[in-house]
């Protein structure tokens, strides 16, 4: 167990080098850092010196074995336009969109899970052909027509929910958050719910699959033929092997839904870092770009790292595979 949990975290640092080499790439490639600082009132002279000072003349490899030892320290750069740490900027804004991916996920796993195996133990009754053609109704609309047919129904129509910004936040230890004030949360609803719907009807796909798969394997009629009850045998043994591909893809997922953060957050103008990330491209503001290259990857690394150790321990075959 500790060797296979020892692959897993020298796999993540791996593939957070790759990706800090692409962020550095980008850092390097888009846009003259010397001009977005001074602009164009500034001498040649003056720009050659500021270039020397920020070390842009030094061979390449040199460049990226600083960039590399500033990143381990959480120097990610100066935002160009906020005229301040890049990394304290994404830090500033991440609460906005940790909050937006926490309740849309809580959404996800509430509807998903009695959806889908309502719909493989009884798969063909109406309600379960309903949710079927539901999900596939919506895998097929794009986020951000779903948020904006939100917007148009329950703001402009029906006049019940606020349709842009976070609301009321109130400051805990430094995270500002919404989820002490009545105004957050009616701000948060639209959001959240556009958000869930990328991810909802493929879990809900997912889970009654894998439920209706497990209910044919043999250790299930088994247990018919024992006669234990039916509730047992549907949550108590087979919901229960249902979760291993569940969890798996679902920790894939949740770094995918906060990349997706981008197109729900720029409809609904929520301050958070896809909406910051939007802003960055229009500014060409390649401290930004990479700061949310680099903390978005950090994520989706951990999640994925900490999801494959607790499948390995759920699911001993994994690890016994992984040393082959």
């Amino acid at each position: 167990m500790v060797a296979f949990i020892i692959r897993r975290i020298v796999q993540a640092f791996l593939v957070m080098f790759i990706i800090s080499s692409i962020g550095f790439a980008i850092k390097h490639n888009v846009g003259d850092p010397v001009w977005q600082i001074t602009g164009i009132s500034v001498s040649k002279a003056e720009r050659e010196r500021i270039r020397e000072q920020l070390g842009l003349n030094d061979p390449v490899y040199i460049q990226y074995i600083n960039f590399l030892k500033n990143a381990a320290h959480g120097d990610l750069g100066q935002s160009y336009f906020y005229k301040k740490p890049a990394a304290d900027v994404i830090l500033d804004k991440a609460p906005a969109t940790l909050e937006l991916v926490l309740v849309s996920s809580m959404i996800i796993v509430v509807l998903s899970i009695p959806l889908g195996v309502y719909a493989a133990i009884y798969p063909k009754r109406i309600f379960s052909r309903v949710v079927m053609g539901g999900s596939i109704v919506g895998v097929s609309i794009p986020v951000f027509l779903i948020a904006i047919m939100g917007v148009y129904l329950f703001s402009v129509h029906l006049g019940w929910l606020p349709s842009f910004g976070r609301g009321a936040t109130v400051n805990v230890g430094g995270w500002r958050t919404g989820f002490l004030t009545v105004d957050g949360w009616l701000h948060l609803i639209l959001p959240s719910l556009s958000l869930s719907s990328i991810m909802l009807p493929l879990f809900i796909r997912l889970i009654r699959s894998e439920m209706m798969e497990v209910l044919e394997s043999d250790y299930i009629r088994y247990a018919w033929a024992k006669g234990l009850k039916k509730y047992r045998i549907w949550f108590l043994h087979a919901f229960k092997n249902t979760l291993l591909p569940v969890i798996t893809v679902g920790g894939v997922q949740l770094g995918i839904t906060i990349a997706f953060t981008i197109l729900t957050e720029t409809v609904f103008q929520w301050q958070g870092l896809g909406f910051l990330f939007m802003e960055a491209v229009e500014r060409s503001d390649t401290a930004l770009l990479v700061a949310y290259l680099m903390f978005v990857g950090m994520i989706m690394v951990v999640v994925n790292t900490v999801v494959d150790i607790i499948y390995g321990v759920v699911n001993p075959t994994v690890r016994i595979a992984g040393t082959k």
